[in-house]
């Protein structure tokens, strides 16, 4: 299963970006020359994926004028959420009339993945099976270049995912990219929800994710949350041929 449909997550306030985000939307903050939100399309681009929806609310018009003038794929749609942010969860669930019936791809927009092969999207389609309403591509530690924290996750052989127990060093962290079924939403809540949400509604009583699995990423993960991260993502030298500017016109 390769998906075709996909979400960029892009409708937040950027208050860790501040006072880059006082002027501009966070996804168009550049690194490189060459704006968060443009990194993420041409990478999901280079898997082939085809619709994209971006949800916009903070300074909603400045980011759909932009993204208007791209010309290079993929196909994007605006979810405009109003009068404010409706979280991811509930970004997701509003934008699920443009996203399909079939498994569909959600990211967040802080985040560039430098060139790998093979893509991480195709190796998500590989390991995705009709059994599963989650499949979360995590990042190991050694992996993650400008984050600090603590990890997210713990998985077995299986790529079942859990939370770390009170103490416990979990060596993964969420990429914020996850392949999900839009049977998940059924029965969600209204208005702004987290993600965390519906995973939390799959936690058995032995701490394991019902219905959740994982894939591995191999290659690195550059994070953009704030700042710090930001000119981390700057100096950073491992991006090969790095982003295009998305063709405008």
């Amino acid at each position: 299963m390769r998906p075709t449909h996909a979400i960029i997550l892009s409708a937040g306030l950027g208050t860790r970006m501040r006072p880059l985000t006082e002027t501009l939307p966070k996804p168009l903050i550049p690194v490189r020359g060459v704006p968060l939100i443009d990194w993420c399309l041409d990478w999901l681009a280079a898997a082939s994926i085809r619709e994209v929806v971006v949800n916009t609310s903070y300074r909603a018009a400045q980011m759909e004028d932009y993204l208007a003038l791209r010309a290079a794929p993929p196909n994007i749609h605006f979810s405009r959420e109003e009068p404010a942010p409706l979280e991811t969860g509930g970004g997701i669930a509003r934008a699920l009339p443009w996203l399909g019936d079939a498994p569909f791809l959600a990211m967040n927009s802080d985040a560039i993945f430098p060139a790998s092969a093979p893509h991480p999207i195709l190796r998500m389609g590989e390991a995705w099976s009709d059994d599963l309403d989650f499949l979360m591509l995590l990042i190991p530690k050694a992996n993650a270049i400008g984050w600090q924290g603590r990890g997210d996750f713990v998985t077995d052989e299986k790529g079942r995912i859990r939370r770390p127990h009170e103490g416990e060093d979990a060596p993964y962290i969420f990429s914020g990219v996850e392949i999900i079924h839009p049977r998940a939403f059924a029965g969600c809540p209204e208005g702004a929800f987290s993600l965390a949400h519906l995973w939390n509604a799959r936690r058995g009583a032995d701490g394991w994710h019902h219905r959740m699995r994982a894939v591995i990423h191999t290659g690195a993960w550059v994070n953009v949350g704030d700042l710090a991260g930001l000119k981390t993502a700057e100096d950073y030298d491992g991006y090969g041929g790095g982003a295009s500017t998305g063709s405008r016109m």
